[in-house]
């Protein structure tokens, strides 16, 4: 069982980790009304959050630290956005604007690269394939783009390329899109606000299924082998359906559906697959969080943290990176582990961290450079060798 911790933000502006298994909160942190799927984490040590300025109407991003409760960082930008996404390595954060345009940006630096004008209307989600190389959107308009995320890396690359893929999805938004873990040319899935998930290739945008329920989708998840979806929505049940299937008779019908028992009283908002397929995590609007066994259907645990105005996004955290358990008295956030002075000590570890990174480097440059001179001596006692061989040769003659 991987040793995970959830983080999940409101529309109130509240945003709280918990321990996944049990339910107890370890942090809090302070931030501005967080707005749909506005969530993400930023590598090893920062997570991000969408903001949108009540007085003003000027959206920006906030980068938040592990072991800090308020913003480090308030990046602006030149509209209101909700959906992120962030790299890997958390060298560059995506955004989905209320324009439809996708802004992507540097971290630390804040600095804007480019904004990519990817639908006619607001993005609603943003996900990025697993190698890395496309930025998948989908937007209230229905529409889905397949944008290579060079060229949003890469401001000199002309917008209109015909390497961006746009393709109308569904009649009304979309919700969530997620991609198997294989190659990026592989399959898609879309969720919608029109009772529909929707399968496609990446590569070609081929629409290969549609899969219908009994109201709004408003989260699903793929499993690891790419077999079998999951799904939920407006009715708090959660859907498992089966992809691919092995008769033609299978195929006309569409597949099978199950349906899990309804643990949650509000829509289910958000979920997400962990220990390599073998659970399930759903969030309903209301706070309430459920794990799922996959293979048996049957709720493992649960835990319900009421909020205002429901769940705008969750993200999972591997422990680690500087994030553990935290000290919270009074509704304030300190230190890691039952002291402001243990959340000191977190940031001065992954400081030190970053030196020993720089360390690293420099070790590596400095045997770089011995591994040259050595190389440089070895041509000249070379030509040594050869150049006393020939003064040898001479005075033999002579």
């Amino acid at each position: 069982m991987l040793d995970i911790n959830v983080v999940k933000s409101s529309f109130d502006g509240l945003i709280t980790a918990y321990d996944s298994y049990t339910g107890t909160v370890l942090a809090r942190f302070n931030s501005g009304q967080c707005p749909r799927n506005g969530i993400t984490v930023v590598g090893d040590n920062q997570f991000a959050s969408s903001h949108v300025s009540p007085e003003t109407g000027v959206g920006s991003i906030h980068l938040y630290y592990w072991w800090s409760p308020s913003c480090t960082q308030n990046i602006t930008l030149p509209e209101p956005v909700a959906p992120l996404a962030a790299s890997v390595d958390g060298s560059y954060l995506f955004s989905g604007g209320v324009s439809g345009r996708i802004h992507s940006l540097m971290v630390p630096s804040g600095e804007l690269i480019r904004s990519f004008p990817a639908h006619q209307k607001s993005i609603s989600c943003i996900a990025i394939s697993c190698d890395e190389s496309l930025i998948l959107s989908g937007s209230d308009d229905g529409t889905i783009a397949v944008t290579p995320i060079l060229m949003l890396l890469d401001s000199s690359i002309e917008t209109e390329s015909k390497t961006v893929k746009r393709f109308v999805g569904h009649d009304l938004s979309v919700t969530g899109i997620a991609t198997g873990m294989g190659r990026s040319d592989g399959i898609m899935i879309s969720s919608s606000l029109d009772w529909t998930c929707k399968v496609w290739c990446v590569a070609t945008g081929t629409h290969l299924q549609t899969v219908k329920f009994h109201g709004e989708i408003w989260s699903m998840a793929l499993d690891p082998s790419e077999t079998e979806l999951y799904a939920a929505g407006t009715d708090g049940l959660i859907y498992k359906r089966k992809l691919k299937v092995e008769t033609r008779k299978q195929v006309a019908r569409g597949g099978e559906t199950v349906v899990w028992g309804a643990m949650h009283d509000g829509a289910v908002v958000a979920m997400m697959m962990l220990n390599y397929g073998r659970t399930l995590l759903t969030f309903s609007e209301n706070g309430s969080i459920c794990a799922w066994e996959v293979d048996s259907g049957r709720m493992s645990s649960s835990f319900v943290e009421k909020v205002g105005c429901g769940v705008s996004g969750v993200v999972v955290v591997k422990r680690g990176g500087g994030f553990g358990t935290r000290w919270i008295e009074n509704g304030e956030t300190g230190g890691y582990g039952g002291g402001k002075e243990l959340g000191k000590a977190a940031k001065e570890a992954a400081e030190m961290e970053e030196a020993l990174k720089v360390v690293v480097e420099d070790r590596r440059r400095a045997i770089s450079h011995l591994e040259s001179a050595i190389e440089i001596n070895e041509k000249l006692l070379n030509i040594m060798l050869k150049e006393a061989d020939a003064i040898s040769k001479f005075e033999t003659i002579t």
